[in-house]
């Protein structure tokens, strides 16, 4: 009885699936199937038409394109040959809930078959080409591409890619026509690395932050058999809708599984999308924006916890009253006709705040009074110009007592008997020293003539900032 463990984990009263029956009659070449299936954890199903049955593994990355990569492929009991066709939801409570779609079928020819490895080649809708299983131990096989990939020029997933930035400019382009505008949101930069299924975020400095972040894994199963690396950010919303970047200090830096999870119930995030930088065995780096962003739209990511907000061309004025009247942070303006140049900051674009803003260096704080005695009172910031690090004042305004105990805890291991600020203004005698290795995001009116912040307020912590890379932003012309 070649379907009982089929049958076995099965109610047909309850489940739509095939029980078998009268096998269709054969063609001259065997037929497969490849199935999509949105189970627990999204994976495809590979069927391979053989003695009356569907031979059968799951495997969780799909099929591989590429020569390069060998994919996990667990070998389950074998389907009547009526599956081929099955497509359907699975009602929760039964063995395979979720969703099956067809992704691919055609015929196959045999190559080689035994216990412990099998070769075929494929003539798909979607995947033509040699492929072998073979053996790895007890159910676990790999799955593995013989041949070239289909497309010639197809490139790998890249491993990594440094993020572009932008330039901080006075006001909006007057060139209108030539950009594409979009908010600008309070919250940490982050690629997504997307195959098989699955999600891999970095951050700007290259730390993968995927477990930080467990609620945005469900994006992979949307995306499906798509290859993608996107450009976004992670934020967190507050009560009043708007992103917080204090907010989301809350979810920053967690390392403990535990932690994470109890904090994600209290403060989700989401991901908005803005750019595609690969899709589907081609980087589109070299691509002008707008066709970045064509591109993009197309795949129409939105869920529960991301989305693609959209980019407007030419209406710079009515995206920045927009965005003051949702108190954002401002707009950003990017070049309709601009290739993606990671790592490098291009007046190609530019960002226009609603209020000024800086990321800086920690390099001590001041000794607090009264309510704040024996704490932190003021955080000693500057930013770097070249190898000088630049001593730009004091903040003692915008944190919460959280936060305090955070900054007391990752300053005091930090501390140093000498200032590392070279030039600018000579701290207070009553300062406490420390390594610059921190960096933080702060808000303020204007810089003074002295070059010094003036009212400035802590934001958070900008784990995922090099402090070497921060210096001081100087608002370009906006004549451009």
């Amino acid at each position: 009885m070649p379907l009982e463990q089929y049958r076995k984990k099965r109610d047909f009263g309850k489940t739509p699936e095939p029980a078998g029956g009268t096998p269709r009659k054969r063609g001259k070449l065997p037929r497969f199937v490849v199935q999509e299936h949105h189970a627990t954890s999204l994976h495809w199903d590979f069927r391979l038409e053989r003695d009356g049955v569907l031979v059968s593994w799951a495997v969780p990355k799909g099929i591989p394109p590429d020569p390069k990569r060998n994919h996990l492929a667990v070998h389950v009991e074998d389907h009547p040959l009526s599956y081929i066709d099955f497509a359907g939801t699975i009602p929760e409570g039964n063995y395979g809930a979720g969703a099956v779609t067809v992704w691919d079928r055609g015929t196959y020819e045999e190559e080689k078959w035994s216990e412990r490895e099998v070769m075929v080649v494929l003539h798909g809708e979607r995947v033509e080409g040699r492929y072998v299983l073979f053996q790895t131990g007890g159910k676990n096989w790999m799955i593995h591409r013989m041949d070239p990939p289909q497309d010639p020029g197809r490139e790998p997933l890249p491993e990594r890619i440094e993020p572009m930035k932008a330039r901080l400019a006075a006001d909006l382009p007057r060139d209108a026509t030539a950009y594409g505008f979009e908010f600008k949101w309070d919250g940490i930069r982050a690629l997504a690395y997307c195959a098989g299924g699955r999600v891999r975020l970095q951050s700007r400095s290259f730390e993968d932050i995927t477990s930080r972040y467990p609620e945005l894994r469900e994006m992979g199963a949307a995306i499906g058999s798509h290859e993608l690396v996107l450009d976004g950010e992670v934020i967190a919303v507050g009560k009043d809708g708007r992103p917080s970047f204090e907010l989301l200090q809350g979810r920053m830096g967690l390392t403990a599984e535990g932690d994470v999870r109890r904090r994600m119930k209290e403060i989700p995030v989401g991901y908005v999308i803005f750019d595609l930088l690969y899709l589907d065995g081609h980087s589109t780096l070299p691509l002008p924006y707008s066709e970045r962003r064509r591109l993009l739209e197309s795949l129409e990511l939105k869920g529960h916890f991301w989305q693609t907000p959209p980019s407007t061309s030419g209406d710079g004025e009515g995206t920045r009253e927009a965005s003051r009247q949702l108190a954002l942070e401002g707009v950003m303006a990017k070049r309709l006709d601009s290739a993606y140049l990671p790592g490098r900051r291009s007046d190609a674009w530019l960002k226009i705040k609603n209020h000024l803003g800086q990321e800086l260096v920690i390099g001590g704080w001041l000794p607090g009074a009264g309510a704040r005695e024996g704490r932190i009172g003021a955080l000693l910031v500057g930013y770097h110009d070249g190898p000088t690090l630049v001593y730009a004042g004091k903040v003692g305004t915008g944190f919460n007592e959280r936060m305090l105990a955070r900054l007391q805890s990752l300053l005091e291991p930090l501390r140093r008997e000498t200032s590392p600020f070279d030039a600018g203004t000579r701290p207070s005698r009553a300062a406490v020293f420390t390594e610059p290795r921190l960096v933080g995001e702060f808000q303020f009116t204007e810089w003074t003539r002295s070059g010094q912040l003036r009212h400035p307020a802590f934001k958070g912590l900008r784990e995922d900032k090099d402090p070497l890379t921060v210096v001081r932003e100087s608002p370009t012309s906006p004549n451009l």
